[in-house]
């Protein structure tokens, strides 16, 4: 056998025993180029146009998108993947820890929750100014063996005080009757508003009942440091107190042993009557009256 025989049977050999994994990525290879060559095209399509371009069906048999239009989405996924490729980043995406983190944190809009608050501690100027006084006072009480006056909380209320007047002139009528009646002190009423110590307190008498020394229906007072225009801010209860008795005996007042009014001698009734006497002085002034007037 010739030389140039024995190289054509050599190379017939060669390529009847040829590995079929080179057969295959040779076809492959060839096949990926053909691919190359058919996607050129239709990737200038998907720039110019802007419109969501198929690149072909998958090896699922589900259709593909251009990689172009995925990236305008804001994803990019090769072209090799399917529709399994987007399943699996919506749940990589939506079943995150951080993600879920937040949607168990998130309240619910519908769910209210109420949160008792605490009330605060009433810390006003009325407060303080109140508190301040009651301790003055009740030092003043326990100083002397026997005051001029007391005070106490109604129904622990600091806003609202009863004040025991036990000493008035020991010369005037009304001291007289007192001592003549066994009536150891007169009652006051007092409540003190919101904008106190700006404002005044109201004040009324509540026993005994007690005619002219400018007392009026229901125990009120007529008294022009009780009212808007007469009060000072730096007036002390003691000052009230001690300008209150004072007035009694210029009034000269007396313990009412037979009352001429069928009215009741109620807080109602003083307030209604301190109110028309503060029209009344605000209208003409607060002017002295006759000793007889009361």
């Amino acid at each position: 056998m010739s030389s140039r025989s024995k190289d054509k049977v050599a190379a017939a050999i060669r390529k009847f025993f040829k590995s079929p994994d080179k057969k295959d990525r040779g076809q492959k290879d060839k096949d990926h180029q053909q691919q190359q060559q058919q996607q050129q095209p239709q990737l200038h399509g998907a720039s110019g146009g802007g419109a969501e371009q198929q690149v072909g069906p998958g090896p699922d048999g589900h259709s593909l998108l251009h990689p172009a239009t995925l990236a305008v989405a804001g994803a990019i996924v090769p072209s090799g993947s399917g529709s399994s490729s987007h399943n699996s980043v919506n749940k990589a995406s939506t079943g995150s820890p951080m993600r879920r983190l937040r949607c168990a944190v998130a309240p619910s809009n519908n769910s209210v929750v109420n949160v008792p608050v605490p009330k605060p501690l009433d810390t006003t100027i009325r407060s303080r100014r109140l508190m301040k006084e009651l301790k003055e006072i009740e030092r003043l009480q326990h100083s002397r063996s026997e005051p001029y006056f007391t005070v106490e909380l109604v129904n622990d209320n600091l806003y609202e005080w009863h004040a025991r007047l036990y000493r008035v002139d020991p010369d005037s009528p009304l001291a007289e009757d007192l001592a003549e009646l066994n009536i150891p002190f007169i009652l006051l009423h007092l409540v003190f508003p919101d904008n106190f110590p700006f404002a005044p307190p109201f004040m009324r008498v509540v026993e005994p009942r007690i005619e002219k020394g400018f007392v009026m229906e229901g125990g009120a007072i007529c008294m022009e440091l009780l009212t808007p225009r007469g009060w000072a801010s730096a007036y002390t209860v003691e000052a009230v107190l001690m300008q209150f008795a004072a007035s009694l005996t210029k009034g000269q007042g007396r313990v009412s042993r037979k009352p001429k009014s069928n009215k009741e001698f109620t807080r109602r009734t003083a307030e209604e009557a301190f109110r028309s006497l503060v029209k009344t002085h605000e209208k003409y002034g607060w002017v002295t009256p006759a000793l007889n007037d009361g």
